[in-house]
């Protein structure tokens, strides 16, 4: 079945080679990283005193956020071992070298043996943890080959995953026997896993580690910004995050209608991806709207138009200035992005109906009554009401504070069972199940 996949996999990516050299070479994507992705240890990695390893897998910015609490908490318990991340895309390599160091962080080598092997064979890891779903097959093959005990922690299964997974169901069920322990978000995940071929004694619900992410260290830019507003007398301010391809223009539209009734207004607007911020300039510039980039800006009062943020790991933090803040990939079919991060900051929050990678957040969200959730037509009327209703922005923003810290505590319990893993040792690195 291994030769097969392999075959089948260097396939795939020799039909999509164009594809990736394209993407390259307009975005500048897949740049960094290459040597690493083949198995090529980097200085920084090897160069560290030897011990036993953990090993985390972060595929992004999200999941990265999601095991910062797990990963440092394993390092706190287990100082004996060195605690490593790999991540997949360049935005959580870049967030995972700033909260782990640089030393500890890579790129997550290619499903291929070669590139695989290094790895192991240098970090010898105890433990791998990998976020969330990311079974690749000859990854977890030679993890268990290593001795290495196996977990995934915060395990989802999305609705469009699901389908896949399924008609895959008995080739999976193989792979998912190399893993040890499936930490599952909610019980519909635990059942999900189950339905698709991971053993049903070795799942667990934990809960979901994106609850327990803490308010982020105020950067710099947070402060200039207060003291621009405030001068200023700048209001209401807007922040949209994590926006997509097909959002900027209606979201604009609704600002311009904003500004009719509220000249000083401002929209924070923070593009998912680093290759289309020149692109949402251009609109800016087209639509006429007064804009400031956050590259260029130099501590100028900010009012009547947007903030465009054209950097990366900062918005988190910046959700703090919003009187409303908006989740972007959720207008347009790209499956909503975390409502956690404004959460933090007790501020209101909106999103569009294509909320899917966040279903269960945003239905326990929804059943609190601690978001709003509309279509690209609501969206302007919705966003008026709240800046005409302050008592009621205000009630919507307390309301998701108190649903996500009553939901708080999953880091602990995954941690608990990922103790226990460590503690079995030889009796689960010999391929024994858990009870």
């Amino acid at each position: 079945m291994y030769l097969i996949y392999t075959a089948l996999l260097a396939a795939g990516m020799l039909v999509s080679l164009p594809y990736w050299l394209m993407q390259r070479l307009r975005h500048g994507k897949y740049r960094a990283g290459l040597g690493e992705r083949l198995g090529r240890i980097p200085q920084r990695l090897a160069a560290q005193p030897a011990r036993p390893a953990i090993w985390i897998h972060a595929v992004s910015v999200g999941e990265v956020l999601a095991v910062n609490g797990l990963a440092t908490e394993l390092t706190k318990r287990f100082p004996q071992h060195r605690v490593v991340v790999s991540t997949t895309t360049d935005t959580g390599q870049r967030l995972a070298r700033t909260r782990f160091g640089a030393e500890n962080v890579f790129y997550f080598p290619l499903d291929f043996a070669f590139a695989i092997r290094p790895y192991f064979r240098l970090l010898q890891p105890e433990l791998v943890v990998i976020a969330e779903t990311e079974f690749w097959p000859n990854f977890l093959r030679l993890a268990r080959a290593t001795g290495a005990g196996i977990a995934v922690v915060n395990a989802r299964i999305s609705n469009r995953s699901l389908s896949g997974y399924r008609r895959l169901r008995h080739l999976l069920a193989r792979v998912l026997q190399n893993v040890d322990l499936f930490l599952a978000q909610t019980d519909e995940d635990a059942a999900r896993l189950k339905e698709i071929g991971a053993p049903a004694e070795r799942i667990h619900v934990t809960g979901n580690l994106k609850f327990d992410v803490p308010a982020p260290t105020a950067p710099p830019i947070i402060a200039s910004l207060r003291g621009a507003f405030q001068h200023a007398g700048t209001g209401p301010v807007i922040v949209c995050g994590s926006t997509v391809d097909g959002e900027e223009p209606i979201l604009l539209q609704a600002f311009v209608n904003v500004l009719a009734s509220h000249p000083r207004a401002v929209m924070i607007l923070a593009p998912r991806h680093p290759e289309r911020f020149g692109e949402v300039a251009k609109l800016l510039e087209q639509l006429g709207i007064r804009f400031w980039r956050r590259s260029l800006w130099s501590g100028d009062p900010i009012d009547g138009g947007v903030f465009l943020i054209d950097t990366i790991g900062e918005l988190a933090a910046l959700y703090a200035l919003a009187d409303i803040a908006f989740v972007g990939g959720s207008l347009v079919p790209r499956g909503g992005h975390n409502i956690i991060e404004p959460a933090l900051h007790c501020v209101p929050i909106v999103v569009g109906n294509h909320t899917e990678n966040f279903r269960d957040i945003v239905s326990l969200f929804q059943s609190r009554d601690a978001v709003r959730v509309v279509g690209p037509a609501e969206f302007p009327l919705v966003l008026m009401e709240l800046i005409s209703n302050p008592a009621e922005r205000i009630a919507l923003g307390q309301r998701g504070g108190e649903t996500l810290r009553a939901q708080m505590g999953a880091t602990q319990r995954t941690l608990q069972e990922l103790e226990k893993l460590l503690q079995v040792g030889d009796g689960v690195r010999t391929g024994r199940s858990l009870s």
